[in-house]
């Protein structure tokens, strides 16, 4: 009975599978049985737009950085793909194709923060009389990041309300003066902080860097796909560490693959925006707190970030036309 039971049933779901609402009419121990099943995809689509209601009424609504006009952020999926060197660079290089520009440069990073160091920055920001932080300059940007306000070398061992509270002062209590655009320096990863800075400020756009190897791409793929859940339009992917001349020889090899962000790309259907070699000179700059930009501005590195600055501008005139 239990066999003819499981058999029976097995012929139940054979015949309803599929996404289209159907009936079942057969026989069991001489009695008529009718079963009507509701497809999964009207089920699914259902209790989708069930959940995307909920979400909206409970998000928060969107209020713009007073004196700034356009936010870039500047993201990846995982560390160590040269994010933040890539995020400086970019400021530097909007600021050095068109000085009537002003940019700023917010750190964003809480747990790890990289642009004291790569800015050459330290200090306290001191308040004005509005009880606001006063951003720390250098090479004509302003910066603000939770570097400035604890030890260099403490570490930062918080909470998810703790960071959240931070984030928030770092993007309500700053005074950023007028700015053209204000480029973020995302922390890296698809957590409450992205979420929380993409659901409480407009945003431009982001620029998602990756190196060219498959392992990096997956995250890269990961951080695009977040920013269009929560509608951040996504500019551009930015290949880094794409390719090591030898300063021997200048034989050319791709350490970490070739084309890999360009193919990413192609697959989310949207552009690159440069290509950024694998040198030593960014390196050492960065380490020296002297970004390529402003160092070596006739350097073929200086001019691969410029170029990224360039195409980041098109597509933001692209997206608002």
């Amino acid at each position: 009975m239990a066999l003819r039971s499981y058999s029976w049933l097995l012929q139940v779901f054979k015949f309803t599978s599929g996404n289209s609402t159907k009936a079942l009419s057969r026989v069991r121990d001489n009695v008529p049985v009718c079963i009507r099943l509701k497809s999964a995809g009207a089920a699914d689509r259902s209790l989708q737009e069930r959940q995307r209601q909920h979400m909206a009424r409970g998000l928060p609504k969107q209020k713009p950085i007073a004196g700034v006009k356009q936010v870039i952020v500047v993201a990846s999926g995982k560390g160590g793909v040269g994010k933040s060197t890539t995020a400086v660079n970019l400021a530097l290089g909007l600021s050095a194709n068109d000085p009537s520009k002003t940019v700023g440069l917010l750190d964003a990073d809480v747990y790890g923060p990289s642009v004291p160091k790569l800015m050459n920055l330290k200090g306290n920001p001191e308040l004005t009389e509005k009880n606001l932080m006063r951003p720390l300059v250098n090479f004509g940007i302003p910066c603000m990041s939770m570097g400035f306000l604890v030890e260099e070398t403490a570490p930062i061992v918080w909470r998810g309300l703790m960071v959240m509270s931070a984030i928030e002062k770092l993007l309500r209590q700053v005074d950023w003066g007028r700015l053209d655009y204000l480029v973020v320096d995302m922390p890296p990863g698809t957590g409450d902080v992205q979420l929380s800075i993409t659901q409480n400020i407009p945003i431009a756009g982001a620029v998602i860097v990756s190196t060219p190897q498959d392992i990096a791409l997956l995250d890269a793929r990961r951080g695009a796909e977040m920013f269009r859940k929560v509608n951040v339009p996504v500019l551009g992917l930015v290949q880094n560490m794409s390719v090591f001349q030898c300063p021997k020889c200048h034989h050319q090899t791709h350490i970490f693959g070739a084309d890999g962000a360009r193919n990413l790309a192609q697959t989310l259907g949207v552009e690159i925006l440069g290509d950024i070699p694998l040198h030593m000179s960014i390196r050492e700059m960065s380490d020296r707190g002297q970004p390529v930009v402003v160092s070596s501005p006739d350097s073929p590195e200086a001019e691969a970030y410029r170029n990224v600055a360039s195409a980041v501008v098109q597509r933001l005139a692209a997206l608002s036309d």
